[in-house]
C-alpha cells in the first residue's frame, strides 16, 4: 500500500498536464500506474479506501478459500468491470506505451509485456505483476506461470533505458537512504516453493538487486538522466493496510511531494526538448 504514494504523484501529473511517451510499472506500480494511461484521476485511492475492509478484496479468508490474499475475481473482475470500471477505451486511445513486468517462476526472469488495450490479457499481466509470493497463486499466461515482477526487478528503470527512453522520472516509495535488508522469509519461501528453485534464488538476491538499482538511478539523477520522486521519510504503512485514513495519508504525501517538485519536474522534462 506504499503504492498510494505513487497514486498521489501521478494524480498531480494528470492535473498539471504532464505526459510521457512511455512508462512501466511493477507490482503495485502496475495495477495503480495503469490508471495514468487511462486518465482515471483518484481511481486507485477510491477503490482501495472503499473496499480495503471487504474480505473479498483482501483477507486471510480469501487466501484460504482461493489461494490469493487479494481476491483475484473480486479485484480483477468485479471491481475492474463493475464496481469502479477501468476505462479500457481511454487506455487504448492514449498513445503512451505502458509496460508491466512479471517474474516467470520457471526461469526466474522478469518478463515485460506492453499493455496496449486494457483487455483481459493486459489485466492478467497486471495481476501477475502484483501477485506476491507465498500469498498468491501463480498466474498462467500462454502456458507460462508468473508472480510479482518485483521478485527480480523491483524498479523497471533499466528496462526503460533499454527501450530507448533517455530521460526517466522514477517514483520510489522508500525515502532517500533506505537500504533494503535481506528477506527474513526466505527459508519459509523455499519450503513452499521447492519446485521453483529459480524463484527462491531470486528472493535470496532481491535486496542486493534492489539496492544496486537505486544506486544506479541516483548516479544517473546526478548526471541529469533521471529524476527521482520519493517520500521525505518512511511512509510507515503495511502491505495490506485496511485503515482508509492511513491510505489517504500516504496518498496525500505523494501529492504534496509531487507539488513541491513540480517546477523541477517540468524543467527536467523540458530540458533538451
Amino acid at each position: 500500500m506504499r503504492g498510494l504514494f505513487t497514486c498521489g504523484v501521478i494524480d498531480v501529473f494528470m492535473e498539471n498536464d504532464i505526459t510521457f511517451e512511455g512508462g512501466a510499472g511493477i507490482s503495485a506500480g502496475a495495477v495503480f500506474g495503469c490508471n495514468f494511461k487511462s486518465k482515471q484521476h483518484e481511481r486507485p485511492l477510491r477503490y482501495n479506501t472503499t473496499y480495503c475492509k471487504d474480505p473479498r478484496y483482501c483477507s486471510i479468508r480469501s487466501l484460504i478459500k482461493t489461494g490469493d490474499l487479494y481476491g483475484a475475481d473480486f479485484c480483477y473482475r468485479e471491481i475492474m468491470f463493475n464496481l469502479d470500471p477501468f476505462d479500457s477505451e481511454a487506455f487504448r486511445n492514449n498513445p503512451m506505451e505502458f509496460y508491466v513486468g512479471a517474474t516467470d517462476i520457471e526461469t526466474g526472469e522478469c518478463v515485460y509485456h506492453r499493455c496496449d488495450h486494457g483487455t483481459m490479457e493486459d489485466n492478467l499481466w497486471m495481476r501477475a505483476s502484483a501477485s506476491m509470493p507465498l500469498v498468491s497463486r501463480p498466474v498462467e499466461i500462454d502456458g507460462h506461470y508468473y508472480l510479482d515482477g518485483g521478485i527480480v526487478d523491483s524498479i523497471p528503470y533499466d528496462f526503460m533505458v533499454k527501450q530507448g527512453y533517455e530521460k526517466n522520472v522514477v517514483i520510489l516509495t522508500q525515502p532517500e537512504g533506505f537500504v533494503k535488508p535481506k528477506n527474513k522469509l526466505i527459508p519459509l519461501f523455499r519450503i513452499f516453493n521447492s519446485k521453483y528453485p529459480k524463484i527462491a534464488e531470486a528472493m535470496k538476491l532481491r535486496h542486493i538487486r534492489y539496492n544496486g538499482q537505486v544506486n544506479r538511478i541516483e548516479k544517473d539523477a546526478k548526471e541529469g538522466k533521471a529524476f527521482i520522486i520519493r517520500p521525505p521519510e518512511s511512509l510507515n504503512i503495511g502491505r495490506t493496510e485496511k485503515d482508509a485514513n492511513e491510505l489517504k495519508r500516504v496518498y496525500q504525501i505523494g501529492r504534496e511531494t509531487a507539488l513541491k517538485q513540480l517546477d523541477e519536474i517540468k524543467a527536467f522534462l523540458k530540458e533538451g526538448d
